[in-house]
């Protein structure tokens, strides 16, 4: 079935399993709802736009306000790595290879996948849930706002009108819902120093050290328009420090708003050429920085940059085991030799609770390239960030599946990821990112960052210090 109006999708909200889905059509759509929907909001919906109240069984519990300040129990401070809220908590049961078939109406296909291919040691520890994700009181007003006045750009390659929080908090199409995810909330500025490492099939690696920093203007509260933002909605520095050989090597990208008009801009920085260049291959399928050809540059943080190449559906809405409130897997009580196993992380540290999730697929347009002829994703529906996809390659096999460990970082609040997982089935390899163990906590509150050092020159100078 096609939903045309933004009510038509709305009933998919109470929906228990998967229903048909729909492919957005047009140059461009109206995403605006009417004052009564918008309105919902905050009484029937969230805030965010999830649904608010609990499931009928009582295992996914009503949205009452999430996590914003940390337990004074945790004795947790700005600076330190996140504390676990529910360390004392017992897991509630073990998924595995051998019963799987038991929650199978539940799970992923990624999740699926890595049960049968790697279950005599994948398994998946579940405890109760806990929907934590909150937003500051600014962000709720600008998805009041964007309710009533986002639109998708043309062809669906962008969003105009919106600012600020997700665009389309009551969305109407697979578009709408995948620009949700990329344009999530991050604070105005942040920094992060992570760690990447991609085992082979034998278990030894190599760790990639990288410092991240981003001003994003689609954050700033001192924005009232989207025309102030002159179509970039953020800026990202990527700058590898580790190991020797990868060292100096930096990435600068202004994330563009609407990618009819303008797509993204990006450059590098070489230190074996000492000169800047820009990048047009930051984008699609070309293999991702540090990835070793295990990722895709549009697989960073589950889907980044222009959805042109792909024609995007909806499928639907289920309950499922996911990744969530994974606040151990980000301690700094863990090394990386604790995490890195051979063939997956070790499971011991990942934590999976039973939340709705959106369903949508992109599949590729005819003439299109991509390594990928479709992809699969799963977005939580209280952050509409991805937790797990499945990756498809051009016969129609699936190839790669990913998982997203997200927590809530309290002191601000915001629903942040602290690292993800990128598994190739066909080679057994895996690739684990945005891992911050050893690292310094993830600063959210990075005011210190000017908008001088987001430019081509700036970088060299990054890059040769």
């Amino acid at each position: 079935m096609r939903l045309s109006t933004r009510t038509g999708l709305k009933s998919l909200l109470s929906a228990g399993t998967l229903c048909a889905g729909f492919i957005f059509t047009g140059s461009a759509a109206l995403a605006e709802v009417p004052d009564a929907v918008a309105a919902r909001l905050g009484q029937d919906l969230t805030p965010m736009g999830s649904e608010k109240a609990g499931n009928a069984e009582g295992t996914i519990p009503a949205w009452t306000g999430g996590l914003t300040t940390p337990p004074p129990s945790l004795g947790y401070e700005v600076g330190m790595h996140h504390v676990n809220p529910f360390a004392s908590e017992k897991e509630l049961f073990r998924i595995t290879r051998e019963n799987m078939d038991q929650y199978a109406g539940k799970l992923t296909g990624a999740h699926k996948a890595l049960l049968k291919d790697y279950g005599d040691t994948y398994f998946m520890k579940v405890f109760p849930t806990h929907r934590t994700c909150a937003l500051p009181e600014h962000v709720y007003q600008a998805n009041r706002r964007n309710a009533k006045v986002g639109l998708l750009a043309e062809g669906g390659n962008g969003v105009s009108q919106a600012i600020m929080g997700k665009p389309f908090p009551i969305p109407n199409s697979a578009l709408e819902i995948i620009w949700n995810h990329m344009l999530g909330f991050i604070n105005h500025k942040a920094t992060r120093q992570f760690a990447a490492a991609i085992p082979t099939q034998g278990g030894d690696y190599t760790i990639y050290t990288v410092q991240d920093e981003a001003i994003v203007a689609w954050n700033d509260p001192t924005k009232k328009s989207a025309e102030e933002l002159g179509n970039i909605w953020a800026k990202y520095i990527a700058h590898t420090v580790a190991p020797a050989r990868r060292a100096g090597n930096v990435t600068l990208v202004h994330e563009t708003i609407n990618m009819a008009k303008q797509g993204r801009l990006a450059w590098q920085y070489s230190p074996g050429t000492r000169r800047v260049r820009r990048a047009p291959d930051i984008a699609y399928d070309n293999p991702g920085t540090n990835s070793d050809g295990m990722t895709t540059v549009d697989s960073f943080g589950g889907y980044n940059g222009s959805p042109d190449r792909y024609n995007w559906t909806v499928i639907g809405k289920q309950e499922a085991y996911v990744p969530y409130n994974n606040y151990d897997l980000g301690s700094d009580k863990l090394k990386y030799e604790d995490i890195l196993n051979q063939r997956h992380i070790n499971q011991e540290h990942s934590r999976y609770e039973l939340h709705r999730v959106w369903v949508i697929e992109a599949n590729l347009k005819e003439g299109m390239r991509h390594v990928y002829q479709r992809r699969r994703f799963y977005l939580q529906e209280d952050t509409w960030n991805i937790v797990a996809a499945e990756l498809y390659d051009t016969r129609g096999e699936l190839w790669r599946v990913q998982e997203h460990f997200p927590i809530t970082a309290y002191e601000v609040p915001l629903c942040a990821g602290i690292a993800a997982t990128y598994y190739d089935l066909t080679n057994g390899r895996y690739l684990a990112g945005g891992l911050i163990n050893e690292e310094p906590a993830i600063n959210f509150f990075a005011n210190e960052l000017d908008e001088n050092r987001y430019t081509p020159s700036a970088i060299r100078r990054i890059g040769i210090r």
